[in-house]
This record gives C-alpha cells, structure tokens and sequence, in this order.
C-alpha cells in the first residue's frame, strides 16, 4: 500500500503468512498467531476491539511507520487483514498527511472496503491524531 506522501508498507492475512520472506525487513502484527521469527513487534489487539495498551501502540505504529519512511519493507496484519490492520493503516494514513477525519474513508477507498470493522476503532484512529497533534504543540 503507497500512502500519499509516497511511504508503503505491505500487509497481510496470517494464512498468506511467509517466514521465509526475505525482502521483509520488519513486521507490525495485530494478533499473538503471527509468533514471527523475524524482526517484528505483536500489539496485544483482540479482534474487533482496541488494542489492550493503547499508548504502546500509538508508539509502535508511529515507529513501524518510520522504518517504512526510511525505506524498510514493513509488513502490518492480523489476522484477516481487514479490521485491526485497517485500523493500523488508517493511523499510517494520519502521519502520511491525510486529515484524521477523511483517513478511514482514505483506506477503505484505496485499500479495500472492509477495513476498520467497528465505531470504536474509527474513533481510536481519531484519538491516534488528537495524540499527535498534542505531542506538536
């Protein structure tokens, strides 16, 4: 997926999963399945809900997200790449500079129209950029 300011990361669904992959350089998953052998971090995140530490998430994605700026191959998925991954893409979405209020809606018309399965994980995307923007001022 190419975000607007010209930043990708790849995703997927734990049964396309590959370990032997080897232009991933890092992988950000949404579900303890993944149990990578690899570089990657797991974000306890149940699915259809929030993620059980909030504020270490924010921190992971932010930094998932850097080393894709930097031109790592990031990998981002849960379990079938829709709800929590969307959700993690949205929030991409924020630091790659679409507004907080058109970056669900930005996913589920360049990703799929799926993505961000539940009100409450549209409303964590917008709590993701309220953060930001109180970590600038």
């Amino acid at each position: 997926m190419r975000f607007p300011d010209g930043t990708q990361v790849r995703t997927s669904a734990i049964f396309d999963r590959r370990d032997d992959d080897p232009e991933r350089d890092f992988g950000l998953y949404l579900d303890s399945r993944w149990r990578p052998t690899w570089p990657a971090e797991v974000i306890e995140w149940e699915d259809f809900r929030l993620p059980a530490d909030r504020e270490a998430a924010a921190r992971q994605i932010e930094a998932a997200f850097a080393r894709a700026q930097s031109g790592q191959v990031v990998e981002v998925g849960c379990l079938g790449g829709l709800g929590r991954t969307g959700t993690v893409l949205a929030c991409m979405a924020v630091l790659a500079g679409v507004p907080s209020t058109n970056a669900v809606a930005w996913v589920r018309g360049t990703y799929n129209q799926r993505p961000v399965e539940t009100p409450a994980q549209e409303g964590w995307v917008l709590w993701f950029a309220e953060r930001l923007q109180r970590q600038t001022q």
